[in-house]
């Protein structure tokens, strides 16, 4: 499937050194102000080759609206975006034309399709997350005017845990750390890592604050349930927390449940939602990146002809994914959360009568 969403959906086409990808966003509904700026700016913040902790490849990322907008404004119809590759170089993976790439998708999507697009994983790369970035930003406009705002930050790499949670700092690293004082020791472990030609995993942790109580759709289309999904959809996540996630596995029921006041709850161990329905407070996820796989070292591997041979990577490797991976989580936060008041809409009649107001 490459289309997510209920009322709200995003397709997305394209491959990593292809001609372009993009998306397609169907249920924006019309009058919404499109501010390209800031599309642009976060297709900015998840752009390759920012720094030395991300990959060489400098892909400018800059996208044209095709359809579905008309004078800066939402027509209803179907938003279709587009953003051109410029800085392919595919000459890098002919030398793995019939190998399969350790931790890569080539395994699995040559064994399901019986063939593959060996430059950079086709569709399988993380490329295609510019799109996901793309349609993710229409979505925080919408949001934005509903009082809704998301926010993500690095909160561990390599093992490197942060303490603080500070999003204002994340907003001006480089590698979008939270804690300030770890951030240090977390760019050298990122480094380190590629000067061994190896690579590290990361933990993104990503907040909506301003969520009405009531959006999710129980019992099989619930927010954590869809934001979790959402998150796993993401190249290279390979698990997803929940408000306090593990760590809510070691505590006593007394400890976990978040008290009740006038006031509001007391604390947020269940991460902004109960039954699969969000309960006002801030939405908090933690999504966990796996190392990159595509490492400059030799490993083991076969053909496609069941051969035993040595792989031996060229090309230009982000060595933490989980850095710009703060940005994609970022957008299908605001996806979800969009598709998600959408569906809400008409839960209640007096939502539907101040909709459709009798006539006297």
């Amino acid at each position: 499937m490459n289309t997510f969403g209920k009322k709200l959906t995003l397709t997305t086409f394209g491959e990593s050194h292809g001609k372009a990808l993009g998306c397609i966003l169907d249920g924006v509904p019309a009058g919404l102000h499109i501010d390209e700026e800031f599309i642009q700016s976060e297709l900015d913040r998840r752009k390759p080759g920012k720094s030395k902790l991300e990959t060489g490849r400098k892909e400018e990322d800059k996208f044209e609206i095709l359809s579905g907008t008309f004078e800066g404004v939402s027509t209803g119809t179907p938003i279709a975006m587009v953003i051109f590759n410029t800085n392919q170089k595919s000459k890098d993976y002919d030398n793995i034309k019939d190998l399969f790439r350790p931790g890569h998708a080539d395994f699995t999507y040559f064994h399901k399709y019986g063939l593959r697009d060996y430059r950079g994983g086709g569709r399988s790369s993380a490329r295609e997350t510019a799109a996901r970035v793309a349609g993710g930003a229409i979505a925080k406009l919408m949001l934005k005017e509903l009082g809704i705002s998301i926010q993500s930050g690095l909160c561990e790499v390599d093992g490197i845990k942060g303490e603080v949670q500070d999003f204002e700092h994340a907003k001006n690293s480089k590698l979008y750390a939270l804690d300030p004082k770890m951030e240090a020791a977390q760019e050298a472990a990122i480094l380190t890592a590629k000067e061994n030609h190896d690579s590290v995993g990361g933990v993104v942790l990503t907040t909506a604050t301003g969520v009405p109580i009531g959006l999710g759709e129980p019992l099989y289309y619930k927010l954590d349930a869809i934001l979790a999904e959402a998150m796993m959809g993401i190249n290279a996540a390979k698990a997803v927390e929940i408000g306090d996630g593990v760590a809510s596995t070691h505590l006593k029921g007394s400890e976990n449940n978040d008290e009740i006041t006038l006031n509001g709850f007391t604390s947020n161990h269940s991460g902004g939602m109960l039954g699969g329905i969000s309960n006002g407070d801030t939405i908090i996820v933690k999504t966990h990146f796996k190392p990159t796989p595509s490492i400059f070292q030799e490993q083991k591997t076969i053909t496609t002809h069941n051969e035993e041979v040595k792989c031996n990577l060229k090309g230009r490797h982000d060595p933490c994914v989980a850095i710009r991976g703060a940005v994609v989580c970022e957008a299908m936060m605001a996806l979800t959360l969009a598709d998600m008041t959408l569906l809400n809409m008409g839960k209640k009649m007096e939502h539907l009568k101040a909709l459709y107001p009798q006539s006297n």
